[in-house]
């Protein structure tokens, strides 16, 4: 329903399951599979039909024209399911309230000292390796970016079980693509699945209640705290009408994107890094050069350590953790074209615009070289691993200098090596994760005592 019938459609769709099972079994080889059937191409999930957009220009007017094309469709409305109304789901009409008052903890006069906490919990985090030490990377990033988000953000939200808490995240973070490709009623059917991740749903919500619940103890506010919790606070105290599902969906959805995405850049990075000598040569030389004795990075080396920073690029182009975005057309319009009637999902994967070789010769090659002297926009405008236009990510900033300084404080420290035999595969869920990343660590700097 909505979608023009002279819209080419992706061959292959089957009775009753459209192409689920493509979307299920190889989601990134059919999304790669559609620009050669046309710049938009419908394709269909079970009974429901969508445009993919494969054009690099056509991405850009829907993500900048978010009036026109709002957050919504299939994945957003699954995601919806558990981060519930904040900033990153919210609909165009809350948009501007909810990004007026979550602005100001992420001004740049701020990035100097969540830097500082940034630096501090990486060499924390890489302080407790051992020689020799077999670590899963994911879940090491992961615990790293959540010790980060917790101290910026939450002001610490201790008494958190952190293991139960990222555990809970990745079934949660999973579960959501699985569901986007499950019709109704199968979603709410008592199978193990389904129970799992209504499990790590309702036990995410409780530690974020149990979060907010503290910080209100504490009355941080009192004490003029700054972080993202604190001004929310503060915010609805001042009238301007935050409820508090409203302060919890902001920190479920703060939460959720500050962990996983920045942990899967960082654990991509390293793989690539351990897969191609002549790069790891060559940060290797540069963290060296930079940081004394194998001390941790900081904000003010930042410029010095452009090669990291390229690195970090290629690293979100190659492996863009939100791979698929979802909007739906609010009035009846037009794309490429074609008609599109209002309710019509529309479909933009990052991962399928990164890779086109128009673009970006050679797109399956990692690397870091692709951005010297280069803008980080990307070629028209089309590296977007964190969307575009109003509803670009707010933390997008936040996000590159955590992972510039992580990766930089980790490879002046230690090398990380692949164990043996191996097969390191992206997971597919609401992020763009690796699967059976183990890597080893040996010591390359003793920082000073």
């Amino acid at each position: 329903m909505g979608i023009a019938r002279t819209v080419p459609q992706a061959p292959g769709a089957l009775p009753l399951l459209g192409h689920g099972l493509a979307l299920r079994r190889d989601p990134l080889a059919f999304m790669m599979s559609l620009p050669a059937h046309g710049d938009l191409v419908q394709i269909k999930v079970g009974p429901v039909s969508a445009l993919v957009v494969c054009d690099p220009g056509l991405a850009q007017q829907v993500l900048v024209d978010d009036r026109t094309f709002d957050k919504g469709g299939m994945l957003i409305e699954r995601v919806r399911e558990g981060l519930g109304n904040g900033l990153g789901t919210c609909p165009h009409g809350d948009h501007r309230r909810q990004r007026r008052l979550t602005q100001p903890a992420f001004h740049t006069q701020r990035m100097p000292a969540y830097a500082e906490t940034m630096t501090r919990e990486a060499a924390a985090a890489i302080g407790r390796w051992k020689q020799g030490q077999s670590i899963d990377v994911l879940a090491d990033m992961q615990a790293l970016t959540a010790r980060t988000t917790m101290a910026t953000m939450f002001a610490d939200a201790p008494g958190q079980d952190l293991t139960s808490l990222l555990a809970s995240f990745n079934t949660f973070s999973h579960g959501i693509y699985k569901r986007m490709l499950l019709p109704h009623p199968l979603d709410t059917l008592p199978v193990p699945a389904n129970r799992r991740y209504h499990q790590a749903r309702a036990h995410l919500q409780q530690a974020i209640a149990a979060i907010i619940e503290d910080h209100r103890a504490r009355d941080t506010r009192a004490a003029g705290g700054t972080d993202l919790l604190s001004m929310l606070l503060a915010a609805s105290d001042d009238g301007q009408d935050l409820s508090d599902s409203e302060i919890a969906d902001q920190v479920m959805s703060f939460f959720f994107g500050g962990i996983e995405t920045t942990a899967a850049t960082l654990a991509w990075a390293l793989h690539e890094i351990a897969r191609n000598p002549d790069i790891e040569e060559r940060l290797h030389a540069e963290v060296d050069a930079v940081l004394p004795a194998g001390t941790a990075a900081t904000f003010d080396l930042l410029p010095q350590l452009e090669y990291t920073g390229r690195i970090i690029t290629e690293t979100l182009r190659r492996y863009p953790p939100g791979w698929l975005l979802t909007r739906i057309t609010t009035t009846d319009t037009q794309l490429d074209g074609y008609p599109i009637a209002k309710g019509t999902t529309v479909v933009c994967s990052p991962y399928l615009i990164h890779h086109q070789p128009a673009l970006y010769p050679d797109p399956e090659r990692f690397d870091p070289d692709r951005w010297k002297g280069q803008n980080i926009k990307g070629p028209n405008g089309a590296l977007i691993p964190f969307g575009g236009g109003a509803r670009k990510c707010i933390a997008d900033t936040f996000s590159i200098t955590e992972a510039t300084l992580a990766l930089a404080t980790i490879t002046a420290r230690w090398r990380l090596t692949h164990t043996t035999g191996q097969d390191v595969t992206p997971v597919l869920g609401a992020i763009l994760n690796p699967h059976g990343l183990t890597m080893r660590t040996t010591a390359r700097n003793t920082p000073p005592v």
